[in-house]
């Protein structure tokens, strides 16, 4: 049954997916603007007068390309429960690296971030189906690779987890019967 809803859900978004390829250059500045305006007042947007940045050349010239230590005192702000440093709000989740540099690293995730994950995800889904011609995978299981989706609790109350264990709180609750392992397998260290 699910197989049969997506197709012909997909003969819908797909030629909506494709039609934004055709105007991938004017989307890219569109999702620019948005992301200058959204985030002009932030912390970050303050520091940087993204409310002058009106073209690209600006936001080179206004925001320097740096590294994570250059940034920790802002993620750190955002980590600590801080709204409005990095992004409007406070983010939805903090994922934890260990990177081969500096130690544990915290990426922020904001809501608006989280659901374009998940619509990236999706999107790559349909369009597989799409162009495979078949649907069927939606109706059996699937396995979802990742690191333990359980979350710690940070002191400001924020979810921090691997990115991959995050992800797992992601899935569509439609989907939620189809993965393995289970949540609970997912767990186990």
């Amino acid at each position: 049954m699910k197989s049969f809803i997506i197709n012909l859900y997909s003969k819908f978004k797909v030629p909506r997916i494709e039609k934004t390829l055709q105007n991938a250059v004017s989307l890219q500045e569109k999702t620019f603007d948005y992301l200058v305006k959204t985030a002009q007042n932030t912390k970050f947007g303050k520091d940087h007068n993204f409310d002058k940045i009106k073209s690209y050349e600006d936001f080179v010239a206004k925001v320097p390309v740096r590294n994570y230590e250059e940034l920790k005192p802002y993620i750190m702000q955002a980590y600590e429960g801080k709204p409005n440093i990095l992004w409007r709000g406070v983010p939805k989740y903090f994922a934890k690296t260990s990177g081969t540099t500096s130690g544990t690293k915290y990426i922020p995730i904001s809501k608006d971030s989280a659901s374009h994950f998940v619509r990236g995800a999706w999107e790559s889904l349909i369009l597989y189906g799409y162009y495979a011609k078949n649907f069927s995978f939606f109706d059996g299981k699937m396995i979802f690779l990742s690191g333990s989706p359980k979350l710690q609790k940070n002191p400001a109350g924020i979810p921090v987890g691997r990115l991959s264990g995050i992800s797992q709180h992601m899935v569509p609750a439609f989907l939620q019967k189809n993965r393995l392992p289970s949540y609970e397998t997912n767990c186990i260290e």
